[in-house]
Protein backbone atom coordinates (compact mmCIF):
# COMPACT_ATOMS: atom_id res chain seq x y z
CA UNK A 1 0.00 0.00 0.00
CA UNK A 2 1.36 3.26 -1.15
CA UNK A 3 2.47 5.71 2.56
CA UNK A 4 0.53 8.67 0.88
CA UNK A 5 -2.64 6.25 2.24
CA UNK A 6 -1.59 6.83 6.12
CA UNK A 7 -1.00 10.76 6.13
CA UNK A 8 -3.52 12.53 8.39
CA UNK A 9 -3.23 15.44 5.61
CA UNK A 10 -4.88 13.25 3.35
CA UNK A 11 -7.08 11.52 5.48
CA UNK A 12 -9.23 14.91 6.47
CA UNK A 13 -12.91 13.86 5.12
CA UNK A 14 -13.01 10.30 6.12
CA UNK A 15 -11.19 6.98 7.09
CA UNK A 16 -9.23 5.46 3.99
CA UNK A 17 -11.15 2.35 2.21
CA UNK A 18 -7.80 0.58 1.81
CA UNK A 19 -6.31 0.36 5.13
CA UNK A 20 -5.73 -3.32 6.54
CA UNK A 21 -7.40 -2.30 9.34
CA UNK A 22 -10.75 -2.45 7.01
CA UNK A 23 -9.94 -5.39 5.10
CA UNK A 24 -9.28 -7.37 8.59
CA UNK A 25 -12.73 -5.71 9.73
CA UNK A 26 -14.47 -7.17 6.54
CA UNK A 27 -13.32 -10.40 6.90
CA UNK A 28 -14.77 -10.61 10.69
CA UNK A 29 -18.01 -9.13 9.96
CA UNK A 30 -19.18 -9.87 5.91
CA UNK A 31 -20.39 -12.71 4.74
CA UNK A 32 -20.10 -14.38 0.92
CA UNK A 33 -23.03 -13.44 -0.24
CA UNK A 34 -22.19 -9.43 0.63
CA UNK A 35 -18.37 -10.14 -0.55
CA UNK A 36 -19.75 -11.32 -3.05
CA UNK A 37 -21.92 -7.56 -3.78
CA UNK A 38 -19.30 -5.60 -3.08
CA UNK A 39 -16.89 -7.46 -5.85
CA UNK A 40 -19.40 -6.44 -8.29
CA UNK A 41 -19.92 -3.06 -7.25
CA UNK A 42 -15.98 -2.85 -7.58
CA UNK A 43 -15.63 -4.35 -11.10
CA UNK A 44 -18.04 -1.71 -12.32
CA UNK A 45 -17.86 1.21 -10.25
CA UNK A 46 -14.28 3.26 -10.61
CA UNK A 47 -12.03 2.78 -7.75
CA UNK A 48 -11.55 6.10 -5.44
CA UNK A 49 -10.69 6.85 -1.93
CA UNK A 50 -13.28 6.84 0.55
CA UNK A 51 -15.80 4.78 -1.32
CA UNK A 52 -14.80 2.21 -3.93
CA UNK A 53 -14.13 -0.24 -2.83
CA UNK A 54 -17.18 0.04 -0.29
CA UNK A 55 -17.16 -1.12 3.08
CA UNK A 56 -20.71 -2.60 3.22
CA UNK A 57 -24.10 -2.76 1.30
CA UNK A 58 -27.45 -1.82 2.88
CA UNK A 59 -30.63 -3.43 2.22
CA UNK A 60 -32.75 -0.64 4.10
CA UNK A 61 -32.75 2.17 5.45
CA UNK A 62 -35.59 4.06 8.56
CA UNK A 63 -35.18 6.93 10.51
CA UNK A 64 -31.40 7.01 11.81
CA UNK A 65 -30.65 3.24 11.40
CA UNK A 66 -29.13 1.26 7.57
CA UNK A 67 -29.41 -2.23 7.73
CA UNK A 68 -27.25 -4.28 6.24
CA UNK A 69 -27.66 -7.04 3.87
CA UNK A 70 -27.02 -9.99 7.11
CA UNK A 71 -29.97 -8.01 8.59
CA UNK A 72 -27.76 -5.59 11.30
CA UNK A 73 -29.33 -2.38 12.15
CA UNK A 74 -26.71 0.43 12.09
CA UNK A 75 -26.79 3.74 13.46
CA UNK A 76 -26.29 6.38 11.21
CA UNK A 77 -23.96 9.21 12.47
CA UNK A 78 -22.32 9.95 9.15
CA UNK A 79 -25.45 10.16 6.56
CA UNK A 80 -22.91 12.12 4.17
CA UNK A 81 -24.45 14.81 6.60
CA UNK A 82 -27.83 14.93 4.08
CA UNK A 83 -30.12 13.05 6.84
CA UNK A 84 -31.24 15.73 8.93
CA UNK A 85 -34.83 14.73 9.15
CA UNK A 86 -33.63 10.89 9.21
CA UNK A 87 -33.37 7.88 6.20
CA UNK A 88 -37.41 8.04 4.00
CA UNK A 89 -39.18 10.21 6.14
CA UNK A 90 -42.90 9.60 5.96
CA UNK A 91 -43.72 13.49 5.10
CA UNK A 92 -41.01 13.99 2.69
CA UNK A 93 -41.42 10.21 1.01
CA UNK A 94 -45.08 11.30 0.59
CA UNK A 95 -44.33 14.79 -0.75
CA UNK A 96 -42.13 13.35 -3.31
CA UNK A 97 -44.61 10.38 -4.70
CA UNK A 98 -47.28 13.21 -5.11
CA UNK A 99 -45.26 15.14 -6.98
CA UNK A 100 -44.19 12.45 -9.20
CA UNK A 101 -48.03 11.83 -9.94
CA UNK A 102 -48.55 15.31 -10.84
CA UNK A 103 -45.31 16.95 -12.37
CA UNK A 104 -42.09 14.31 -12.59
CA UNK A 105 -39.90 16.93 -14.54
CA UNK A 106 -39.80 20.49 -14.92
CA UNK A 107 -38.17 21.47 -18.44
CA UNK A 108 -36.02 24.78 -18.79
CA UNK A 109 -37.96 27.59 -19.58
CA UNK A 110 -40.75 26.69 -17.64
CA UNK A 111 -41.27 26.99 -13.80
CA UNK A 112 -43.53 25.00 -10.87
CA UNK A 113 -45.40 26.15 -8.06
CA UNK A 114 -43.21 23.85 -5.96
CA UNK A 115 -39.98 26.02 -7.17
CA UNK A 116 -41.65 28.65 -6.55
CA UNK A 117 -42.64 27.87 -3.09
CA UNK A 118 -39.61 26.70 -2.14
CA UNK A 119 -37.44 29.79 -3.22
CA UNK A 120 -40.29 32.03 -1.42
CA UNK A 121 -39.76 30.26 1.88
CA UNK A 122 -35.76 30.53 1.80
CA UNK A 123 -35.92 33.71 1.18
CA UNK A 124 -37.83 34.41 3.95
CA UNK A 125 -35.62 31.83 6.19
CA UNK A 126 -32.64 33.62 5.04
CA UNK A 127 -30.72 35.78 6.98
CA UNK A 128 -30.50 39.55 6.04
CA UNK A 129 -31.19 40.83 3.00
CA UNK A 130 -30.34 37.57 0.86
CA UNK A 131 -34.04 37.45 -1.31
CA UNK A 132 -32.56 35.47 -4.96
CA UNK A 133 -32.36 31.96 -5.44
CA UNK A 134 -31.11 29.42 -8.20
CA UNK A 135 -31.34 26.00 -7.38
CA UNK A 136 -29.20 22.50 -8.75
CA UNK A 137 -29.02 18.95 -8.38
CA UNK A 138 -25.64 19.25 -6.32
CA UNK A 139 -23.84 21.25 -3.88
CA UNK A 140 -20.72 21.49 -5.91
CA UNK A 141 -22.04 22.86 -8.78
CA UNK A 142 -23.75 25.71 -6.87
CA UNK A 143 -20.51 26.41 -5.57
CA UNK A 144 -19.17 26.94 -9.19
CA UNK A 145 -22.40 29.53 -9.80
CA UNK A 146 -21.55 31.77 -7.01
CA UNK A 147 -17.95 31.45 -8.21
CA UNK A 148 -19.32 32.88 -11.48
CA UNK A 149 -21.27 35.44 -10.24
CA UNK A 150 -19.12 36.77 -7.37
CA UNK A 151 -16.83 37.74 -11.39
CA UNK A 152 -19.48 39.16 -13.08
CA UNK A 153 -20.34 41.32 -9.72
CA UNK A 154 -16.59 42.56 -8.76
CA UNK A 155 -15.11 42.55 -12.73
CA UNK A 156 -12.61 40.44 -10.41
CA UNK A 157 -11.28 36.58 -10.83
CA UNK A 158 -8.92 35.89 -7.42
CA UNK A 159 -10.83 34.94 -4.57
CA UNK A 160 -9.06 33.75 -0.93
CA UNK A 161 -10.34 30.63 1.13
CA UNK A 162 -8.89 28.22 3.70
CA UNK A 163 -6.50 25.52 3.79
CA UNK A 164 -8.20 22.59 5.00
CA UNK A 165 -11.35 23.39 3.15
CA UNK A 166 -13.65 21.69 1.56
CA UNK A 167 -16.31 22.87 -0.98
CA UNK A 168 -16.78 20.36 -3.54
CA UNK A 169 -14.78 17.73 -5.81
CA UNK A 170 -15.17 19.12 -9.13
CA UNK A 171 -12.25 21.18 -10.29
CA UNK A 172 -13.41 24.56 -9.88
CA UNK A 173 -14.12 23.47 -6.26
CA UNK A 174 -11.08 22.13 -5.31
CA UNK A 175 -9.54 24.83 -6.54
CA UNK A 176 -10.77 27.19 -3.85
CA UNK A 177 -11.09 23.76 -1.71
CA UNK A 178 -7.63 22.94 0.09
CA UNK A 179 -7.74 19.22 0.98
CA UNK A 180 -4.58 17.73 -0.36
CA UNK A 181 -7.03 14.23 -1.01
CA UNK A 182 -8.47 16.44 -3.66
CA UNK A 183 -5.58 18.70 -5.04
CA UNK A 184 -2.38 16.65 -4.71
CA UNK A 185 -0.74 15.34 -8.69
CA UNK A 186 -4.33 16.94 -10.14
CA UNK A 187 -2.33 19.39 -12.22
CA UNK A 188 -3.37 23.11 -13.01
CA UNK A 189 -5.99 24.81 -11.47
CA UNK A 190 -7.70 27.86 -11.24
CA UNK A 191 -5.80 30.89 -11.67
CA UNK A 192 -5.88 33.02 -8.97
CA UNK A 193 -7.62 30.90 -6.00
CA UNK A 194 -5.37 32.03 -3.06
CA UNK A 195 -5.53 30.43 0.05
CA UNK A 196 -5.00 31.75 4.11
CA UNK A 197 -4.49 29.22 7.09
CA UNK A 198 -7.19 28.59 8.91
CA UNK A 199 -8.30 30.53 12.22
CA UNK A 200 -8.82 27.09 14.37
CA UNK A 201 -6.89 24.11 15.51
CA UNK A 202 -3.49 25.92 16.09
CA UNK A 203 -3.24 25.49 12.62
CA UNK A 204 -2.42 29.87 12.34
CA UNK A 205 0.61 31.15 12.43
CA UNK A 206 0.15 34.40 12.14
CA UNK A 207 -0.24 35.48 16.00
CA UNK A 208 -3.94 34.21 16.45
CA UNK A 209 -2.89 33.46 20.39
CA UNK A 210 -5.52 35.93 21.36
CA UNK A 211 -9.57 34.68 21.62
CA UNK A 212 -10.31 36.82 18.44
CA UNK A 213 -7.70 35.37 16.32
CA UNK A 214 -6.83 39.42 15.83
CA UNK A 215 -3.37 38.09 13.67
CA UNK A 216 -5.65 35.84 10.97
CA UNK A 217 -7.96 39.19 10.61
CA UNK A 218 -5.18 41.39 10.48
CA UNK A 219 -3.48 39.17 7.94
CA UNK A 220 -6.33 38.64 6.06
CA UNK A 221 -6.83 42.67 5.78
CA UNK A 222 -3.35 42.56 4.35
CA UNK A 223 -3.53 40.44 2.17
CA UNK A 224 -6.98 42.01 0.59
CA UNK A 225 -5.10 45.39 0.51
CA UNK A 226 -2.06 43.45 -1.37
CA UNK A 227 -3.73 42.08 -4.08
CA UNK A 228 -6.42 44.72 -4.60
CA UNK A 229 -8.45 42.58 -7.14
CA UNK A 230 -9.95 39.81 -4.96
CA UNK A 231 -13.64 39.22 -6.10
CA UNK A 232 -14.85 36.74 -2.70
CA UNK A 233 -13.96 35.53 0.28
CA UNK A 234 -15.10 31.65 0.13
CA UNK A 235 -15.60 29.71 3.23
CA UNK A 236 -17.17 27.61 5.77
CA UNK A 237 -18.52 29.52 8.89
CA UNK A 238 -17.57 26.66 10.83
CA UNK A 239 -14.99 23.55 9.37
CA UNK A 240 -17.51 20.76 9.20
CA UNK A 241 -15.09 18.02 8.71
CA UNK A 242 -13.14 18.63 12.03
CA UNK A 243 -15.83 20.38 14.01
CA UNK A 244 -13.82 23.92 14.32
CA UNK A 245 -15.78 26.84 15.67
CA UNK A 246 -14.60 29.99 14.35
CA UNK A 247 -13.15 32.45 16.83
CA UNK A 248 -15.29 35.29 18.37
CA UNK A 249 -16.43 37.64 16.55
CA UNK A 250 -14.00 36.41 13.82
CA UNK A 251 -16.77 36.37 11.16
CA UNK A 252 -18.23 39.95 11.95
CA UNK A 253 -14.74 41.28 11.09
CA UNK A 254 -13.93 39.61 8.31
CA UNK A 255 -17.50 40.73 7.76
CA UNK A 256 -16.46 44.50 7.42
CA UNK A 257 -13.08 43.69 6.18
CA UNK A 258 -14.58 42.66 2.49
CA UNK A 259 -16.93 45.64 2.87
CA UNK A 260 -14.03 47.83 3.06
CA UNK A 261 -12.12 46.64 0.33
CA UNK A 262 -15.22 45.48 -2.05
CA UNK A 263 -14.83 41.99 -1.62
CA UNK A 264 -17.82 39.77 -1.58
CA UNK A 265 -18.35 36.93 1.15
CA UNK A 266 -19.64 33.42 0.39
CA UNK A 267 -20.51 30.98 2.85
CA UNK A 268 -20.60 27.59 2.23
CA UNK A 269 -23.39 25.76 4.31
CA UNK A 270 -23.47 22.72 2.01
CA UNK A 271 -23.33 20.03 4.93
CA UNK A 272 -24.28 23.01 8.22
CA UNK A 273 -27.70 24.45 7.32
CA UNK A 274 -30.99 23.06 7.57
CA UNK A 275 -31.13 23.42 11.15
CA UNK A 276 -28.47 20.90 12.18
CA UNK A 277 -26.76 23.54 14.07
CA UNK A 278 -29.81 24.26 16.07
CA UNK A 279 -30.69 27.39 13.67
CA UNK A 280 -31.75 26.94 10.42
CA UNK A 281 -27.95 28.08 8.68
CA UNK A 282 -25.25 28.04 10.84
CA UNK A 283 -24.11 31.89 10.27
CA UNK A 284 -26.90 33.04 12.23
CA UNK A 285 -24.35 32.04 15.37
CA UNK A 286 -21.80 34.23 14.21
CA UNK A 287 -23.73 37.39 13.98
CA UNK A 288 -22.65 37.76 9.98
CA UNK A 289 -24.61 37.76 6.87
CA UNK A 290 -22.78 36.89 3.46
CA UNK A 291 -23.24 38.35 -0.27
CA UNK A 292 -23.80 34.48 -1.29
CA UNK A 293 -25.19 31.15 1.07
CA UNK A 294 -24.77 28.17 -0.63
CA UNK A 295 -26.60 25.16 0.81
CA UNK A 296 -27.67 21.62 0.25
CA UNK A 297 -27.15 18.41 1.28
CA UNK A 298 -30.02 17.82 3.85
CA UNK A 299 -32.08 19.84 1.46
CA UNK A 300 -33.49 17.18 -0.33
CA UNK A 301 -33.93 15.09 2.68
CA UNK A 302 -31.66 12.62 2.34
CA UNK A 303 -33.58 11.16 -0.65
CA UNK A 304 -33.33 13.75 -3.97
CA UNK A 305 -30.37 15.88 -4.67
CA UNK A 306 -30.95 19.58 -4.19
CA UNK A 307 -28.79 22.26 -3.86
CA UNK A 308 -29.00 26.22 -3.50
CA UNK A 309 -27.75 29.39 -4.27
CA UNK A 310 -29.06 32.07 -2.61
CA UNK A 311 -27.81 35.62 -3.33
CA UNK A 312 -28.62 39.51 -1.96
CA UNK A 313 -31.22 41.09 -4.84
CA UNK A 314 -28.06 43.59 -5.95
CA UNK A 315 -26.37 40.90 -7.59
CA UNK A 316 -28.76 39.81 -9.70
CA UNK A 317 -27.03 41.21 -13.03
CA UNK A 318 -26.62 38.61 -15.08
CA UNK A 319 -29.98 38.11 -16.47
CA UNK A 320 -28.20 38.05 -20.12
CA UNK A 321 -25.90 35.11 -19.28
CA UNK A 322 -26.14 31.69 -17.96
CA UNK A 323 -24.85 30.99 -14.18
CA UNK A 324 -26.18 27.41 -14.19
CA UNK A 325 -28.91 26.72 -16.54
CA UNK A 326 -28.98 22.92 -15.21
CA UNK A 327 -31.35 20.60 -16.44
CA UNK A 328 -32.95 19.91 -12.80
CA UNK A 329 -32.69 23.66 -12.49
CA UNK A 330 -36.77 23.75 -10.94
CA UNK A 331 -36.78 19.78 -10.34
CA UNK A 332 -40.69 19.96 -9.00
CA UNK A 333 -39.97 16.52 -7.04
CA UNK A 334 -37.14 18.25 -5.51
CA UNK A 335 -38.57 21.27 -4.32
CA UNK A 336 -41.62 19.35 -3.42
CA UNK A 337 -39.36 17.20 -0.88
CA UNK A 338 -37.49 20.37 0.50
CA UNK A 339 -40.33 21.84 1.23
CA UNK A 340 -41.46 19.14 3.33
CA UNK A 341 -37.93 18.86 4.62
CA UNK A 342 -38.57 22.56 5.86
CA UNK A 343 -42.00 21.58 7.05
CA UNK A 344 -40.23 18.69 9.18
CA UNK A 345 -37.44 21.18 10.76
CA UNK A 346 -40.26 23.64 12.34
CA UNK A 347 -43.59 21.31 12.96
CA UNK A 348 -41.85 18.80 14.25
CA UNK A 349 -39.46 20.83 16.48
CA UNK A 350 -36.70 19.22 15.25
CA UNK A 351 -34.59 22.89 14.98
CA UNK A 352 -35.18 22.97 19.10
CA UNK A 353 -34.11 19.01 19.48
CA UNK A 354 -30.73 19.81 18.01
CA UNK A 355 -29.89 22.44 20.17
CA UNK A 356 -31.34 20.68 23.35
CA UNK A 357 -29.70 17.20 23.03
CA UNK A 358 -26.75 19.17 21.40
CA UNK A 359 -26.21 20.72 24.79
CA UNK A 360 -26.81 17.26 26.53
CA UNK A 361 -24.40 15.62 24.54
CA UNK A 362 -21.51 18.14 24.87
CA UNK A 363 -22.36 17.57 28.65
CA UNK A 364 -22.24 13.53 28.29
CA UNK A 365 -18.94 14.04 26.22
CA UNK A 366 -16.84 16.64 28.64
CA UNK A 367 -17.48 13.96 31.38
CA UNK A 368 -15.88 11.59 28.94
CA UNK A 369 -13.20 13.64 28.57
CA UNK A 370 -12.71 13.14 31.98
CA UNK A 371 -11.97 9.89 32.01
CA UNK A 372 -10.73 9.27 29.51
CA UNK A 373 -6.94 10.66 28.83
CA UNK A 374 -6.99 9.77 24.93
CA UNK A 375 -9.50 12.19 24.24
CA UNK A 376 -7.76 15.79 23.45
CA UNK A 377 -10.79 17.90 23.11
CA UNK A 378 -14.80 18.14 22.63
CA UNK A 379 -16.65 20.22 20.63
CA UNK A 380 -19.66 20.88 18.63
CA UNK A 381 -22.58 22.91 17.66
CA UNK A 382 -26.07 21.15 17.88
CA UNK A 383 -26.00 17.92 16.71
CA UNK A 384 -22.68 18.12 15.24
CA UNK A 385 -19.87 16.73 17.25
CA UNK A 386 -16.41 16.60 17.59
CA UNK A 387 -14.12 14.30 19.70
CA UNK A 388 -10.48 14.39 18.93
CA UNK A 389 -8.10 11.86 20.11
CA UNK A 390 -4.01 12.46 20.54
CA UNK A 391 -1.50 10.88 21.81
CA UNK A 392 1.70 12.66 23.81
CA UNK A 393 0.01 15.50 21.79
CA UNK A 394 0.40 14.46 18.48
CA UNK A 395 -2.83 13.21 16.54
CA UNK A 396 -4.06 9.78 17.56
CA UNK A 397 -4.95 9.11 13.94
CA UNK A 398 -4.75 5.08 14.45
CA UNK A 399 -6.15 5.12 17.55
CA UNK A 400 -8.97 6.86 15.91
CA UNK A 401 -9.50 4.38 13.44
CA UNK A 402 -9.44 1.32 15.58
CA UNK A 403 -12.13 3.26 17.41
CA UNK A 404 -13.99 3.05 14.25
CA UNK A 405 -13.74 0.28 13.45
CA UNK A 406 -14.92 -0.56 16.99
CA UNK A 407 -18.26 1.35 16.70
CA UNK A 408 -18.69 -0.37 12.97
CA UNK A 409 -18.69 -3.64 14.93
CA UNK A 410 -21.09 -2.58 17.21
CA UNK A 411 -23.96 -0.75 15.16
CA UNK A 412 -22.41 2.41 14.93
CA UNK A 413 -21.25 4.23 11.53
CA UNK A 414 -19.58 7.96 11.73
CA UNK A 415 -16.62 9.57 10.02
CA UNK A 416 -12.97 10.41 10.97
CA UNK A 417 -12.31 14.11 10.23
CA UNK A 418 -8.60 15.20 9.70
CA UNK A 419 -7.41 11.74 10.59
CA UNK A 420 -7.88 11.66 14.41
CA UNK A 421 -11.79 13.64 14.97
CA UNK A 422 -14.39 11.31 15.41
CA UNK A 423 -17.24 13.55 13.96
CA UNK A 424 -20.88 12.54 15.21
CA UNK A 425 -24.08 13.64 12.56
CA UNK A 426 -26.71 12.14 13.39
CA UNK A 427 -30.33 12.71 12.57
CA UNK A 428 -32.01 15.63 13.95
CA UNK A 429 -34.59 13.12 14.98
CA UNK A 430 -32.89 11.13 17.27
CA UNK A 431 -33.79 10.64 20.70
CA UNK A 432 -32.15 10.76 23.83
CA UNK A 433 -32.17 7.37 24.79
CA UNK A 434 -30.31 6.72 20.97
CA UNK A 435 -27.76 8.94 21.88
CA UNK A 436 -26.76 7.58 25.04
CA UNK A 437 -26.36 4.30 23.40
CA UNK A 438 -23.95 6.13 20.55
CA UNK A 439 -21.78 7.55 22.79
CA UNK A 440 -22.01 4.43 24.92
CA UNK A 441 -20.15 2.72 22.21
CA UNK A 442 -17.62 5.31 21.33
CA UNK A 443 -16.71 5.12 24.84
CA UNK A 444 -15.86 1.37 24.82
CA UNK A 445 -14.29 2.08 22.00
CA UNK A 446 -12.00 4.80 23.38
CA UNK A 447 -11.43 2.23 26.69
CA UNK A 448 -10.28 -0.53 24.45
CA UNK A 449 -7.55 1.51 22.51
CA UNK A 450 -6.54 3.22 25.68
Amino acid sequence: MPKSFWQPSERTEGDVNLSPRRRAWARHHIDETTAQMLAEDERYFLHQSLSTPCLNAICASDGIYLQDMQGRRIMDFHGNSAHQVGHGHPRVVEAIKKQLDEIPFCPRRYTNQAAIDLARRLVELAPGDLNKVLFTPGGTSAIGMALKLARYATNRHKTISMWDSFHGASLDAISIGGEALFRKDVGPLLPGTEHIPPPTRGGCHFNCSDDEHTGCTDYLDYVLEMQGDVAAIIAEPMRWTTVDLPPHNYWKRVRDICDRHGTLLIFDEIPSAMGRTGKMFSCEHFDAVPDMLVIGKGLGGGVFPMAALIAREELDIVGDRALGHYTHEKSSVGCAAALAVIDCLYDDGLIQNATTLGQYAMQKLAEMQSRLPLIHQVRGLGLHLGIELRRDGKPASDEADAVLYHSLSHGLSYKVGGGCVLTLCPPMTITQDELDTALDVIEQGIISVS
